[in-house]
């Protein structure tokens, strides 16, 4: 057990350039808190004693904002990072060295008494407001984008974004290895992507038919950035 919450200090203090000691971690860390009550409510719930462990889990939720049932399983070196609004569901199984930011949720998709929440794989990185619904798995090394919506399997190795959430391979694989995948800024943009891909066939379009191309007001400049006045934001 000892060895347990080391690493879970040290996974914080990794993971965390905020951090300043692991002392620090351990006195003001809400998803250090909340991951640690936890390990005392799995422990109470798998040693028949469920009442008590609920309450323990109510009572931690009171004071770190974090409910996670105490039936979910839990890995090494787990870690909740700013942790508020985090719900993680009887079913759910979450593996090594993953990095949960807040408002993300594990929840299920069924009422029947069977597997109904996901899987997570290890080294699993899943952004602020994700949701990751079913009985489903994401695999080792994957990213999950701030906000999505997963509803179907991730393999191995995989980027997910967008509503419903799209699954797109790495051009270059993350590695047990690697240090962990925190760089939520590189996202891909499916949508921007597809919409640069269309004007710049409608441009094809007019060269072959008009034999010059229009310049089409409504796209972003070479720097990504959309103009205009008619814009209802």
């Amino acid at each position: 057990m000892l060895a347990t919450l080391r690493r879970d200090l040290r996974s914080a203090r990794e993971r965390d350039p905020a951090a300043r000691s692991s002392f620090e971690i351990a006195i003001c860390y809400s998803g250090v808190h909340a991951v640690w009550s936890h390990r005392v409510c799995h422990s109470l719930w798998h040693h028949d004693f469920k009442l008590l462990a609920r309450c323990c889990s109510s009572l931690a939720r009171l004071f770190t904002g974090v409910d996670i049932h105490p039936a979910a399983v839990l890995g090494q070196g787990v870690f909740i990072d700013h942790a508020t609004g985090v719900v993680i569901g009887e079913t759910a199984e979450v593996g090594d060295d993953v990095t949960i930011y807040q408002g993300v949720t594990l929840g299920g998709t069924s009422l029947d008494r069977v597997k109904r929440h996901p899987t997570v794989g290890n080294r699993v990185t899943i952004g602020a407001g994700a949701k990751v619904l079913g009985a489903i798995t994401i695999g080792d090394d994957s990213r999950i984008g701030a906000n999505a919506v997963v509803v179907k399997s991730v393999p191995p190795n995989s980027v997910v974004v967008g509503v419903p959430g799209q699954i797109i391979a790495r051009s270059r694989p993350h590695l047990a290895t690697d240090r962990p995948d925190l760089e939520s800024a590189f996202m891909p943009d499916l949508l921007g992507a597809s919409l640069h891909s269309l004007l710049a066939r409608v441009d094809e379009l007019e060269m072959v038919v008009e034999g010059h191309a229009h310049r089409h007001d409504v796209r972003p400049s070479e720097a990504g950035v959309w103009s205009g006045e008619d814009f209802s934001i």
